[in-house]
């Protein structure tokens, strides 16, 4: 384990491994039974590439070669910043069987968080697009390889510096013939994912090869996935739910197809799921409501889809309720962390489960507590902070002692700041974060609950709460909503939200319509942009609509 992580206890640990969720298993060791497995099969579908399991394993070879060439080592860091191409998966792969570790990155990631998270992981190389969507990301390394103490090298997709700098390498050039014997323990620290939020700069996530091989190994027998799937990763590929969910590394380990989309918009997805006959997907709510009404004009060919997963956020009922009519699959909510715990609703589910739950955690090692506000357990239909702990969630951020001792207890189970309750048969339903309330006048009130009441109303298409500062209140409370046809005058809310049984104290107090939300790179509604549009009337909102 790396300086700076927090490993499991010993016990614990053990336990794990005596109940055969850990297997001693890298994912690099993985991949080669795989491809000896699976063969001729197609493993990636990118772009007009179509790259067998057999060529895959031969490429992780080779790059992984090639990095240990140019002086990448077992426990090295490694930024990996690549949109959805298949040199993603190669990468990260070929640092697995380095021993190095990749810290995920976001392609819209820039200097300040660039330079945040090779600061704080220590990282010793960069590997990133020359160019991606206008943006000169060969210029942000030469900057980044400046300013940052002991990041030496960049890998360039597309090319290198052009000048003759020999710290830039062409991702093409990462090659060299392989050699046996890299030193990954599946007890390491295999790859960094990042905390969610948007408030700060990320935390580091560390997942063992332990940890993440059981949870994708788990989560692809639990939704049946085949070597007759194929998996469309429309969501950035680095993302937890994208990644393993069972995602990309789920799909590989049954023998199915990946295909890697660029983005998520219905124009590009829906051609590729006709083209491809994508069987599964996992989008989050704002890019599912876009491809509903994108399906509903009609003419796309969706018949191949078996299941789509949405997570990343709160999936309102009325919106989870036209996902079977309208795409004509399966919907699978999801509630799930970077950190660890994934939660999921069941193929055998009754309809209302499926609509108003986030189903059960996956794993029977994974425990969950409801709280209440002295970490007393509450009963199924209280609604508290969820806590967990389990053989793929954390026990730790990356170098992060200080916060560490506020998000853990003192026996290991993660504080997720999530508000959740139990029905009386064991499914979890998310009410939304526990920061995400508004303190007016010394009552709290979840932001979700008050957005649930405001899409019931037929004008409502989208909406948004968030806290304005108040004078005498502390806090009001303000909705941001998209209404397209036509917008409700806000007694008429009010009056809609009171008949619906809604108390009097969590009714909006100011309405602001606007075409679009901002967005974070995920696709969640970024409430720290609106909170602080609330609070300055003068601020921009010109927030392009999503695509």
């Amino acid at each position: 384990m790396l300086d700076g992580c927090t490993p499991w206890p010993a016990d614990t640990a053990a336990r794990y491994r005596r109940n055969g969720w850990w297997r001693g298993e890298t994912l690099g060791d993985l991949l080669r039974a795989w491809s000896t497995t699976y063969a001729d099969r197609t493993a990636l579908v990118a772009g007009p590439d179509r790259i067998t399991y057999r060529e895959l394993d031969a490429r992780v070879d080779r790059m992984a070669a090639g990095f240990a060439r140019h002086g990448i080592r077992a426990g090295d860091r490694v930024v990996l910043q690549l949109p959805n191409v298949g040199e993603f998966v190669v990468v990260a792969f070929a640092l697995f069987r380095v021993g190095a570790v990749p810290v995920f990155s976001l392609a819209s990631h820039r200097a300040s968080e660039i330079r945040h998270l090779a600061e704080l992981s220590g990282a010793v190389g960069y590997v990133l697009p020359r160019e991606h969507r206008g943006f000169d990301h060969l210029g942000l390394a030469r900057r980044m390889l400046a300013e940052v103490p002991g990041l030496r090298r960049a890998f360039v997709l597309g090319g290198g510096s052009g000048d003759g700098d020999d710290r830039f390498v062409s991702l093409a050039d990462v090659d060299a013939d392989p050699k046996p014997g890299y030193p990954a323990v599946a007890s390491d620290v295999a790859f960094f994912l990042l905390s969610g939020g948007t408030t700060a700069l990320p935390k580091l996530i560390p997942r063992t090869h332990d940890d993440y091989a059981y949870q994708v190994r788990t989560v692809a027998e639990l939704c049946g996935v085949s070597a007759d799937d194929v998996y469309l990763a429309a969501l950035p590929v680095e993302f937890n739910f994208t990644w393993g969910c069972p995602g990309v590394i789920g799909t590989l380990s049954r023998g199915g197809t990946v295909v890697l989309a660029e983005d998520p918009s219905p124009d590009r997805c829906f051609d590729l799921i006709a083209a491809e006959r994508v069987t599964v997907t996992s989008v989050v709510p704002t890019v599912a409501q876009l491809w509903l009404e994108a399906a509903e004009w009609g003419g796309a060919d969706l018949s191949s889809l078996r299941l789509v997963q949405i997570g990343g956020a709160k999936l309102p009922p009325e919106l989870a309720a036209r996902i079977e009519p309208v795409l004509g699959c399966r919907l699978q909510q999801v509630f799930g962390m970077a950190e660890g715990l994934l939660s999921m609703t069941r193929d055998g589910d009754d309809a209302h489960t499926v609509v108003h739950t986030q189903g059960r955690p996956v794993s029977a090692g994974d425990e969950v507590r409801i709280v209440g506000e002295r970490d007393e357990d509450l009963p199924p239909g209280q609604v508290g902070e969820l806590l967990t702990r389990g053989p793929y969630t954390l026990r730790g951020y990356y170098r992060a002692a200080e916060h560490n001792r506020r998000a853990f207890t003192a026996d290991g189970f993660y504080r997720t700041g999530d508000l959740a309750q139990r029905t009386p048969d064991g499914n979890l339903v998310i009410e939304g974060r526990l920061k995400d309330v508004v303190i007016r006048g010394g009552d709290k009130i979840s932001a979700g609950e008050v957005e649930g009441h405001l899409l019931t109303h037929p004008l409502v298409s989208r909406a948004a709460v968030v806290p304005v500062p108040d004078e005498y209140l502390g806090e009001r409370t303000y909705a941001f909503l998209v209404c397209p046809a036509q917008r409700p005058t806000l007694p008429d809310l009010k009056q809609a939200l009171h008949e619906r049984g809604l108390a009097e104290y969590k009714l909006p107090d100011r309405v602001e319509f606007v075409a679009a939300f901002p967005l974070t790179p995920l696709g969640k509604v970024d409430k720290k942009v609106l909170a602080a549009a609330a609070a300055d009337r003068a601020a921009p909102r010109d927030w392009a609509p999503a695509t």
